[in-house]
């Protein structure tokens, strides 16, 4: 139930505004997001290099409502990209792309040229591109945008929320030569009718879209925090005897640092998803949703306003 309403505040001004001019909010932010420039995500990402792990890069924004949006969202990205070449990160760096920042739910093929834009700096750069899932609604157009950006850029990634329950169906599909398939639990309001509302319904799920990708000829990465996941995760690799760098795991920047540490040590491949940015509200209420925990601190800081 809570992460329920977590998940429905994400949606809303007014807990916004609060949480904005809570004192502590930004110290709780700081956990879950590296900076609100390009320059602090890379900073966190060469901190991160340090200790053997790998980065993708999310600048937070999504659901542009115009085109002048869009267009800055994907200059921001282009930024990114350019600043990753200019550096040779391109084999321990990649983007996360959510779509509705660039326009998708203006017009598809707007987003879909933006995204082009993006892919072929990503490929300048030496690295590729993920596109984030979002709401179920935009899963169907994100699929055809995916399409159409590997004709030229077939290292684009695509996420798969085992929370749908069309997910195993969705791996079946994406596991082949080539394909590179993110699975997380899933992070957005949904109705009942598309997706699994329980727990344990969620991880049967995630556990059934591991056995489809783990025995594919595709690149899967396990986005979860489940230590329970994980290790299934790990004794599938092992059954269908997968070297380490043919999958990988990745977690959230600020969330189980020791267990990106511990896995990396252990000979794993570990990439950390960092997110920047000013648009931090809808991600920060989902990564509340997900560790409903955390809330405590930023009710006591709300609290002591004035």
């Amino acid at each position: 139930m809570v992460s329920r309403a977590l998940l429905a505040a994400a949606g809303s001004g007014g807990v916004r505004r609060v949480l904005a001019t809570a004192p502590g909010t930004r110290e709780v932010l700081r956990r879950f997001v590296a900076g609100e420039t390009a320059e602090d995500a890379l900073r966190a990402g060469d901190r991160l290099a340090g200790e053997g792990l790998l980065a993708t890069y999310d600048m937070l924004g999504e659901d542009a409502g115009d085109r002048a949006r869009a267009d800055a969202a994907t200059r921001g990205h282009l930024d990114l990209l350019a600043r990753i070449g200019a550096r040779g990160l391109g084999p321990r760096a990649e983007a996360s792309l959510k779509l509705t920042a660039l326009g998708q739910e203006l017009d598809e093929d707007l987003a879909l040229a933006n995204a082009r834009r993006i892919c072929a700096a990503a490929r300048d750069a030496g690295t590729a591109v993920t596109l984030d899932a979002e709401g179920p609604a935009t899963v169907a157009s994100t699929l055809r945008i995916l399409r159409e950006l590997r004709r030229d850029f077939p290292g684009t990634g695509a996420v798969v929320q085992a929370y749908l329950r069309r997910a195993e169906e969705l791996c079946a599909e994406l596991a082949f030569e080539g394909s590179r398939v993110r699975l997380c639990k899933g992070a957005y309001a949904a109705p009942e009718e598309v997706a699994f509302t329980g727990r344990e319904d969620v991880d049967r799920s995630y556990v059934r879209c591991l056995k489809v990708l783990m025995t594919g000829a595709g690149h899967p990465m396990v986005a979860t925090h489940d230590p329970r996941l994980i290790e299934i995760a790990g004794a599938l690799a092992r059954l269908h005897d997968r070297d380490a760098d043919t999958f990988e795991y990745q977690l959230l920047y600020g969330v189980r640092p020791n267990e990106q540490r511990r896995l990396a040590a252990e000979g794993a491949r570990v990439r950390v998803y960092v997110a920047y940015g000013t648009q931090w509200y809808g991600y920060f209420m989902r990564r509340l949703a997900e560790r409903p925990a955390g809330l405590a601190a930023v009710l006591r800081s709300a609290a002591t306003r004035g």
